[in-house]
């Protein structure tokens, strides 16, 4: 596996820290979620941080990944991860050389 590729995996411990976050919850309807869905996504880069991963129900990953509202939904993302880290910079969730 190469350095890129361990970058924009979510480990373990990630994941942990973004479902006790999100209280296991779907960030967009409250269903039971798990924490895999990159804000930014993996084939643009995205790092599997903690500030670049939410937890959706299937069907909000699956809307959010091929829908037709792709864009409001990653409005509400990023507002959501803005209000749990004050710091929140969207260019430093990308993989960089």
């Amino acid at each position: 596996m190469n350095k890129r590729t361990r970058a924009l995996q979510i480990p373990p411990r990630a994941k942990r820290i973004v479902y006790e976050r999100d209280g296991g919850r779907c960030i967009l309807c409250g269903a039971p979620g798990d924490p895999v869905a990159h804000y930014i996504s993996r084939a643009q880069g995205g790092l599997g941080i903690e500030e670049n991963v939410v937890t959706l129900c299937c069907g909000c990953h699956r809307a959010y990944d091929q829908g037709p509202h792709r864009a409001a939904i990653r409005r509400v993302i990023a507002d959501y991860l803005q209000g749990c880290y004050p710091h929140w910079d969207e260019s430093k969730l990308t993989y960089r050389k």
